[in-house]
């Protein structure tokens, strides 16, 4: 290598580690938002609107990093303005979490705000994709730990379509290689938290940033 081309790649190393191919992800930002009421803390969650993706699971407001967002924390705040109504001078960002990357393919940065409790009265929820929100006290998620289950992954290079015709994703015989990849492949496990809250179940992304945030409580 010569020394110019050192030079420029000692100049391009990134100051602080980031996600790797970020733009073949989905990339989000949600706000974990913190209600005092009483002397007790809760977290304010949503139900997604049931004919919408993903309809009926219990999240956090948020959602895609567009274009014109200055940074992720805007984004976590442009969502929850757009899903609860809640004006982002409304919301105290307390700090971050870390990253998630989900095995979905998409990063996902949380933020923990905190609202007070007069807000709550001031919302204005977007039913188009809001069902209704759901508070949940800190102090549950603390005496009861999530179950655990365990999902299996695969990779498949081709399907079968609803003609019976296969359709090939990867060319794995085209390009060679070896016959471990000519079939399914991976057999990766994923565990899965899950929280029962009543008549609720709150698992997936949501479940791990709450795992997570609970930890730091």
């Amino acid at each position: 290598m010569k020394k110019k081309q050192l030079k420029k790649l000692l100049k391009n190393l990134p100051h602080e580690p980031g996600v790797m191919a970020r733009d073949r992800f989905f990339n989000s930002a949600v706000l974990i938002p913190l209600v005092k009421i009483k002397k007790k803390y809760y977290i304010l969650f949503q139900k997604r609107a049931a004919h919408i993706r993903q309809g009926g699971d219990i999240c956090f407001p948020g959602g895609r990093y567009e274009p014109d967002d200055i940074s992720y924390m805007h984004t976590a705040l442009r969502e929850t303005k757009e899903e609860l109504g809640i004006d982002a001078k409304d919301i105290k960002i307390l700090g971050q979490l870390d990253t998630y990357v989900a095995p979905i393919g998409a990063v996902v940065e949380p933020f923990v705000g905190r609202i007070k409790k007069k807000t709550l009265k001031s919302m204005k929820i977007d039913k188009n994709e809001v069902e209704k929100t759901i508070l949940v006290p800190v102090s549950f998620f603390k005496k009861n730990p999530p179950k655990e289950y365990t999902l299996r992954y695969e990779v498949h290079p081709f399907s079968i379509d609803e003609k019976g015709d296969k359709q090939i994703h990867f060319p794995v015989e085209d390009l060679n290689l070896p016959k471990m990849y000519h079939k399914p492949w991976g057999h990766k496990k994923h565990k899965v938290w899950v929280y029962k809250y009543k008549k609720e179940v709150i698992w997936g992304l949501t479940a791990v940033i709450i795992n997570d945030l609970i930890k730091r409580f």
